[in-house]
């Protein structure tokens, strides 16, 4: 899985395709898998915050952040996917509503190392010009691979 997720970034369409036959239990293990990777990249932020600002704790920030990324993510995700199958409709491309979730949920497991890294910096170094970069390599990132999984499983009709 690992490997998967480090040849996203350089081979994003080989990558999916090679996914296109995994169950839709393996999709869920895969967004909780994401959500967890967005729930760890987060701590580090949030213990510089709670140790700028001791009026809201630690736990209290973590726990949000767990009701976000465990909770709420998943179904975000099941809800984007879903509206993203609906609107390629309009388009002569045409996608199974599994391939959707798959490219979004690969997409977000994918860009979790740079997640990760973007929550060091939080941590670490806080506010500026690093973390602006950080965060917007994990964003570009993010699109690019989902775009590529998009692309990798769509058909023309």
């Amino acid at each position: 899985m690992l490997r998967r997720v480090l040849a996203s970034w350089w081979a994003p369409r080989r990558v999916v395709r090679g996914l296109a036959d995994i169950p839709d239990t393996t999709l869920l293990v895969v967004v909780m898998l994401a959500g967890l990777m967005q729930l760890v990249s987060q701590a580090p932020g949030h213990a510089r915050a709670a140790q700028i600002d001791p009026s809201i704790p630690l736990d209290a920030r973590m726990g949000g952040a767990l009701m976000g990324s465990l909770f709420m993510l998943p179904l975000l995700a099941y809800f984007v996917a879903g509206l993203s199958g609906l609107l390629l409709r309009v388009t002569p491309w045409r996608i199974d509503p599994r391939h959707a979730r798959l490219a979004l949920f690969w997409a977000l497991l994918a860009a979790a190392p740079a997640s990760l890294l973007a929550g060091l910096t939080a941590g670490f170094v806080g506010p500026g010009p690093a973390l602006t970069l950080t965060r917007a390599i994990a964003g570009v990132g993010f699109l690019l691979i989902w775009g590529a999984g998009f692309r990798a499983l769509t058909r023309r009709q």
